[in-house]
This record gives structure tokens, sequence and C-alpha cells, in this order.
């Protein structure tokens, strides 16, 4: 038999291998489906009852944690418009102006802040500084310094700032003190407007 006489014998047998194959293929894909898997090209049906119900049994093994980015108590936000310079002793930041006092935590006749509850609280306190004089200011935790606003002499004056966080306990008390002469300082303020706010509020109480 001839070369050119092969071509229909081989046409004829590489249809019959193909005519073979597609049951192969088919029940190949079919077991694959029966075993859970899909092809590709086939779309899922999200409401699928088995689909479902198999998922809302395994629950969510990786949840995530809960953030809670807010803050859980506004406490006080008060201000003085008076200028107050250095005396022979300490002197308590006294404060005229009530912004927010929330359950009256904050006395505002001894200028102290007592904690209603254990936790932790942020406290920021502003003011202006004098011309050519120090301002040395102490944030008080109990009788103890917590932090310092510091500002060095300077022809002109300036707004100063200084904040922080406290683990206070139920009743503790935060305050604010001028220091004393030995350190000639002072702080500015008038009757126009307020120069000087000492604020605080609950970050985290301990029961959280």
């Amino acid at each position: 038999m001839g070369t050119a006489a092969l071509g229909p014998v081989w046409a004829a047998l590489l249809l019959f291998l193909l005519m073979c194959e597609i049951p192969m293929v088919e029940l190949t894909f079919d077991r694959a489906v029966a075993s859970g898997c899909q092809r590709c090209c086939d779309s899922e049906d999200p409401l699928d009852p088995a689909h479902v119900s198999s998922a809302s049994s395994s629950g969510r093994p990786h949840a995530l944690p809960e953030i809670r980015p807010y803050i859980n108590i506004t406490i006080l936000k008060v201000g003085r418009k008076t200028a107050l310079h250095s005396g022979e002793d300490f002197q308590t930041l006294l404060f005229e102006r009530v912004f927010v006092n929330l359950d009256g935590c904050f006395d505002m006749a001894t200028g102290q802040f007592a904690a209603p509850l254990r936790g932790i609280y942020f406290f920021s306190l502003n003011v202006h500084s004098w011309n050519y004089k120090e301002t040395y200011v102490h944030i008080m935790h109990n009788q103890k310094e917590a932090v310092i606003l510091y500002a060095q002499p300077s022809e002109r004056s300036i707004m100063q700032s200084q904040s922080v966080m406290l683990d206070l306990a139920y009743g503790d008390r935060v305050w604010v003190r001028l220091f004393k002469r030995q350190r000639e300082n002072a702080i500015y303020s008038n009757d126009f407007d307020t120069y000087i706010t000492f604020s605080g509020h609950l970050i985290k109480a301990e029961d959280d």
C-alpha cells in the first residue's frame, strides 16, 4: 500500500480515538463535580441550601478582634481669664469658666478633678506665657508632679501646651499648680479671651 493511501486510514483511526475519549473526559469531570469541585466556567449558586448549611455550621474560625476607636466619656473642660504671677508658695490654678463638667467631677472651688471611677484618663493643659518671664506649671496627680509645662523667658509670649495619660484610682485628684517665686514665673490671660484651659476625659474604665 502506498503512502498516499494511508491518509484516509490515519484520519479514520484518529476520529475513532477522539470519539472514544469524549466519555472518559465527561466522566472525569462528573466525578470531580460529585466530589465537591467545579469547573472554572461553572457558576456557583450562593443560595444553594447545601452550601449555606455547610458555611453556617463551620462558623468563623478566624474572627477579627473588636476595635472601639472612641472615647467613653468626656469629663471636663474649664478655662481661666485671669493672669497669675508666682508667689511665696505654690499656687493652685483655679478656673472661672466651665465648658464641660460632667457629673461635677471637677471642683471649681479647689481647682481639682476627682476620678469618679478607676481607669485610664487623658489630661491636657494650655497656657499663654508672659513676656520676659518663665512659665513653670505642673499637672499634679494627688501631691506628686506628673508632668511639667515649661517655657523660657522670651521677648514674645507664646501658647504652650502639655498633656498626660494617668492611671487613676477612684477618688484620685488631678490639678494644676504654678511654681513658687523661687523661679519667677507667670501665665497670661485677660478679661476678653480665654487663654488658659484644662481638660480631661476617661479613655478606658477598669471594667472594660
